[in-house]
């Protein structure tokens, strides 16, 4: 496997591969990205780097046909769509997060918000470690598409001043950042006399660096496309 990053994550990804046996073919960081260029097919990329690595990613994959796993996040909407358009030439897997648990997360805000909306209000909080660059996280952007994905509510980022009466047709997303936290993501429903959350608490990175590890073993010898971790995990 060819590896691009070499923050925490990329770092963490690389030594858990090669505890398990796998081979990593090269572990690239921004300083030496170049060498993208002249580098053969892998088995698979793994991508956990920053949104400015894109282009060097998608000239690689376009030219090796290599099936490309990412974690990167921060994309703009251009950007997510240059990565999608790569399932032309290869597979590609994408997700702001691979554990199990937010896996299950998302299937349980798929099945209880159209239970509780109009009549609960909805507000999202992030927590991340201070190092985190973007925000919201996302994590927290995902969750936000599992329980509305017809984008009928309105994204509210922090509150300030007078606002004036919350309008029951926005939710609120909140990210703290700060010490050393992995990841905690809660989402809330406020309804009448009554409250309901959900939360998921990342003790250390290497769920993620699992789950990421995982997937990436699937995507060899499948045909190119785009795949989605949830139906991949469910079997759908």
């Amino acid at each position: 496997m060819l590896l691009i990053g070499r923050g925490k994550m990329g770092t963490l990804i690389q030594q858990t591969a090669q505890a398990a046996g796998d081979e990593v073919v090269a572990a690239l960081g921004r300083e030496d990205l170049g060498k993208l260029a002249s580098l053969g097919a892998a088995d698979v990329v793994i991508d956990f780097s920053r949104p400015e690595t894109l282009d060097a990613v998608c000239a690689y994959v376009r030219r090796t046909k290599t099936p490309l796993l990412s974690g990167t996040t921060g994309y703009t909407p251009a950007q997510m769509a240059a990565l999608e358009s790569l399932g032309t030439v290869a597979p590609v897997l994408w997700s702001a997060n691979f554990s199990l648990g937010i896996a299950v997360f998302v299937r349980a805000l798929q099945a209880v918000t159209g239970v509780l909306r109009p009549d609960f209000d909805i507000e999202i909080t992030e927590t991340h470690h201070n190092q985190k660059a973007d925000a919201p996280s996302g994590t927290a952007k995902l969750l936000l598409e599992a329980l509305d994905p017809a984008h009928t509510l309105t994204p509210v980022y922090g509150r300030e001043g007078n606002c004036g009466r919350r309008d029951p047709r926005e939710v609120g997303i909140h990210a703290l950042r700060g010490g050393t936290v992995a990841g905690t993501h809660t989402v809330h429903f406020f309804g009448p006399d009554e409250e309901f959350e959900i939360t998921h608490r990342a003790a250390s990175r290497q769920i993620f660096v699992n789950g990421a590890l995982h997937m990436a073993r699937l995507l060899p010898g499948k045909p190119a496309g785009v795949y989605d971790l949830q139906k991949i995990l469910f079997g759908e």
